[in-house]
């Protein structure tokens, strides 16, 4: 199966504001990129894959040069009787992975700081390494708001 990932880098489906309701609305957004944060749920996945910890590592480790990002830290944690944790610390961010084998299903979140990421990238070899037949896939743009956008900040 080959998913649709919409390979939109640098600035994808950015608005200038949101509405929550006729009475509510969120700050504009300017044109500045903070990140994107990829939220990735796969189902259906292979159930030993889901709960092989070196497996996971290894996927984490490749999602994330895949995508550009400077990997920090990887931690991981294999639940008894099954189940596995993994949390990747990004320069960029992180990625995590929690997996449920015995029901074949993965939450996966991938955010990536800046513009020179590809989180897109790394969430279709997820998919693709845990031998997913359906995913859900939602890509969140992460925008400075205008109201802070001209604070001065330290590097």
């Amino acid at each position: 199966m080959e998913p649709f990932f919409p390979e939109l880098h640098p600035n994808p489906g950015w608005h200038k504001s949101y509405a929550l309701n006729d009475t509510e609305t969120l700050h504009t957004i300017s044109s500045e990129n903070i990140g994107r944060h990829c939220i990735l749920e796969l189902y259906q996945c292979d159930h030993a894959k889901l709960n092989d910890e070196a497996f996971i590592r290894t996927t984490i480790t490749s999602s994330a040069k895949i995508a550009g990002a400077k990997l920090i830290n990887l931690v991981t944690h294999s639940f008894k009787p099954q189940g596995v944790t993994g949390l990747a610390l990004l320069a960029e961010s992180h990625i995590s992975i929690h997996t449920w084998p015995e029901i074949g299903y993965a939450a996966i979140d991938v955010f990536t700081c800046g513009d020179h990421t590809m989180p897109e990238k790394a969430c279709k070899l997820l998919s693709k390494e845990f031998l997913a037949k359906h995913l859900s896939f939602k890509n969140i743009s992460r925008e400075i708001p205008t109201e802070i956008h001209t604070l001065h900040r330290e590097p």
